[in-house]
């Protein structure tokens, strides 16, 4: 209900691109947050089957149909995402503009657009198309928001909390960060994954072998995923994954150098220290436990939530809700942050070192 008895009105939600995740998206923000959808896909088939399936209210042939909406989420192909971007910047007035696309710098540097801010949802599946959308898709799963500079405070916490609603676990880093990780976490993987597979290949030759071992299953996973899907990745995020090439082909000759010395407790020491720092990487988190309320009062001007979220996001602290309140001269406004318990005493020095 709103102050004056009225029913509020339901959130407003513009899509862009109504496949597996657009269609998810749809149907958990429909699900747990009843919101109203209005969607536009290119592909009048893809529509019919997302007014059918619950996704959408509404599905419109023309992104100048979306109207207004409080979140506008683009979920395009890589390729596309840049030009369906710029449609919702221009055609869904009002709303904090995102997308789900795995790659941030090149969408932040073609997007001028104060309204956009760069998400990249850590969910899917291995089937694609909206008729495998599901509404439980993002539950706990980690959504990256990345906020540039100039980005307003009272976008990015629209964002946050549509994000939460969904179920998943908004977290704020800089786009070049998010990035670098990418390439390091996901995209050299699926590199050296098809690199172990040629490798196995021209190794075997005209042999026949009677099964594969467990390990290279495991390893080669991802090997040839979604030729078109990773195909637009690796070329939008280039420099990142050069940059985790390089580093991976330096680290491959350390190895080989290791192995060429032939010394048993080196590579044993080398085994174990991989051992451990995969168990240290599989640990880290920014999420889990008791959360600690900071407030705080911020001065009125452009960027400041975006530089507090993106302050303690390079701690290591990840903001797991935030509300703003203006005063009433709107020359500034306190905004209370809930961060792990854990964090909090550091939340506050790096909060009050940023307002210093």
């Amino acid at each position: 209900m709103t102050d004056g008895g009225e029913p509020a009105r339901p959130l407003r939600l513009a899509l862009l691109g109504l496949g597996l995740i657009g269609g998810s998206v749809g149907l958990a923000a429909r699900e747990r947050l009843g919101a109203r959808v209005v969607g536009f896909d290119p592909d009048p088939l893809v529509r019919e089957r997302a007014l059918a399936l619950g996704v959408v209210d509404e599905a419109v042939d023309d992104p100048a149909r979306l109207g207004p909406a409080d979140v506008a989420l683009v979920a395009a192909p890589v390729h596309a995402l840049a030009e369906r971007v710029g449609d919702a910047c221009a055609h869904v007035a009002e709303a904090v503009v995102t997308d789900v696309g795995s790659t941030k710098r090149a969408l932040v540097d073609a997007s001028p657009a104060p309204r956009y801010i760069g998400g990249h949802p850590l969910a899917g599946a291995e089937v694609a198309g909206v008729e495998h959308a599901r509404g439980d898709l993002f539950v706990g799963a980690t959504w990256y928001l990345t906020p540039r500079a100039d980005s307003e405070g009272i976008l990015l916490e629209r964002l946050h909390r549509f994000v939460t609603g969904l179920g998943a676990v908004p977290t704020v880093i800089g786009h070049e960060e998010h990035d670098r990780l990418m390439a390091a976490f996901s995209h050299v993987p699926h590199v050296v994954a098809n690199a172990m597979v040629a490798a196995a290949t021209r190794a075997l030759g005209d042999e026949a072998i009677p099964v594969v071992g467990p390990s290279f299953r495991e390893a080669t996973r991802v090997a040839g995923a979604n030729p078109p899907l990773w195909a637009g990745i690796y070329d939008a995020n280039r420099d990142a994954v050069l940059d985790g090439l390089d580093a991976t082909i330096d680290l491959l000759a350390e190895a080989r150098a290791l192995v060429a010395a032939g010394d048993p407790d080196a590579l044993q020491d080398w085994q174990a220290t991989a051992g451990e720092q995969r168990r240290a990487l599989l640990d880290v988190g920014m999420t889990g436990g008791p959360l600690r309320e900071i407030r705080v009062v911020v001065p009125n001007r452009p960027g400041v939530i975006a530089d507090l979220a993106l302050t303690l996001s390079r701690g290591g602290i990840n903001i797991h809700d935030m509300s703003l309140s203006p005063s009433p001269d709107f020359r500034s406004g306190e905004v209370a942050l809930w961060v792990a318990e854990d964090h909090a005493v550091r939340a506050r020095e790096l909060v009050d070192e940023v307002l210093a």
